[in-house]
């Protein structure tokens, strides 16, 4: 599945599902995206605009329908999850057929729910590390100077994993092929659980958090290291609060931005899924779950 006429739908063309799709459709790839009707208008006409420092400011044309009605190489996920359950009934399993399922979900608890619905060996989930925003139908901000996705899949022959990478990195992001399904996902819910809990629970962004809040964020840090570790996931605290610390500091977490807009939280998602981790293996998780707890009241 190379640079060469590959078909690729999108499930939700917003932030991250517009800035993918009007990549892969300026590489050459014939891009469909699946949207609500009023969005799928906007972009038969409009097609995909995308304002980017890293990739420059440009317009791709896209088909654009409610529903897959065709085979497909691969159809990319990029819904927020707490649309999820509404949004795949726009892929019918019989249409996706053999493609790869690619969801940029956060989370880690998605992949057995998608392949409880589809073929099991063609869900392949990714990790993205973008910051980019829908700011109206079609129209996306991309503000971050990286575009970086990590895509993994334990059971997914490797072959169909490289030619997804293969055609992604064309387009322009940076992509790996990963091994250790579980440490993949874990590594991101890492970094970004004890991000969007606290952010999101005091309305600052990181550089306020990193520094005004640091005892709870230290003791959050170590809290879902060790439940990424008894999960098989990776466990460096110290690694993580390095990364905060390198962070712009007027940074927010997509949560934040949900709470802000007055959207629903992938609370459930994030916090939820670590709450449901923590209690399999036993281990106390005070912070997160008080943080949880608060999150929860306040929706």
């Amino acid at each position: 599945m190379a640079n060469d006429g590959s078909t690729v739908a999108v499930l939700g063309p917003g932030g991250v599902g517009g800035l993918l799709a009007g990549l892969l459709a300026r590489a050459g790839n014939r891009v469909i995206c699946l949207a609500r009707e009023e969005t799928a208008a906007a972009l038969r006409v409009d097609g995909i605009r995308v304002r980017s420092g890293q990739f420059g400011d440009f317009t791709a044309d896209v088909e654009a329908v409610t529903e897959l009605r065709e085979p497909v190489d691969a159809c990319v996920v990029a819904v927020k999850h707490t649309a999820l359950d509404t949004a795949l009934e726009r892929v019918p399993p019989s249409a996706l057929g053999d493609g790869l399922l690619v969801p940029l979900l956060n989370g880690v608890e998605h992949p057995a729910l998608l392949r409880a619905r589809y073929r099991p060996d063609r869900v392949a989930p990714a990790v993205i590390r973008v910051e980019s925003t829908r700011t109206a139908p079609g129209v996306v901000e991309h503000g971050s100077p990286f575009t970086e996705i990590d895509l993994t899949g334990d059971v997914v022959p490797r072959v169909l994993l490289d030619a997804v990478a293969e055609t992604l990195s064309a387009a322009g992001p940076s992509v790996r092929v990963l091994e250790h399904e579980v440490a993949v996902l874990w590594a991101k819910m890492s970094f970004l659980a004890p991000l969007a809990l606290l952010t999101t629970r005091h309305g600052l962004p990181v550089g306020d958090i990193r520094t005004r809040h640091r005892g709870e964020l230290a003791t959050l840090v170590e809290e879902v290291a060790a439940v990424s570790h008894a999960c098989g996931g990776p466990a460096d605290p110290a690694e993580v609060l390095a990364r905060y610390d390198a962070f712009p500091p007027q940074a927010k977490s997509s949560m934040q931005r949900d709470a802000e807009a007055g959207r629903p939280l992938e609370l459930d998602a994030i916090g939820g899924a670590l709450l449901r981790a923590a209690e399999r293996h036993g281990l106390a998780v005070p912070v997160t779950e008080r943080l949880v707890g608060e999150l929860s009241a306040d929706q």
